[in-house]
């Protein structure tokens, strides 16, 4: 599954599902698909996504132990949510998933 993070303020991020919805977890949302932001509440979302980031910079969890691909960290794959939601908060917007 594939979850597209939207906003007017920015262009669509599209990530897939169970990175999507960790990152969600981190903003202390549900993780219902579809979901929203009211954009009253985007700055505590972006908070919180920030500081969970920050105390926790460990890779996820690689299910394939045998594929040979680079594994990329939490701050990495959740820089262009951050970017999303920094530029939802900046001009008032709400964001939607789906």
């Amino acid at each position: 599954m594939l979850v597209t993070f939207t906003t007017k303020a920015y262009a669509d991020i599209t990530m897939f599902g169970d990175i999507a919805t960790a990152m969600l977890k981190m903003m202390g949302h549900s993780v219902t698909v579809p979901g929203a932001l009211r954009a009253e509440d985007v700055p505590e979302a972006l908070r919180r996504l920030k500081a969970a980031v920050a105390a926790n910079n460990s890779p996820p969890p690689h299910e394939d132990k045998d594929v040979d691909e680079p594994v990329v960290s939490t701050a990495h794959r959740a820089m262009p949510l951050i970017d999303l939601l920094a530029a939802a908060a900046k001009d008032g917007r709400g964001v939607m998933w789906k």
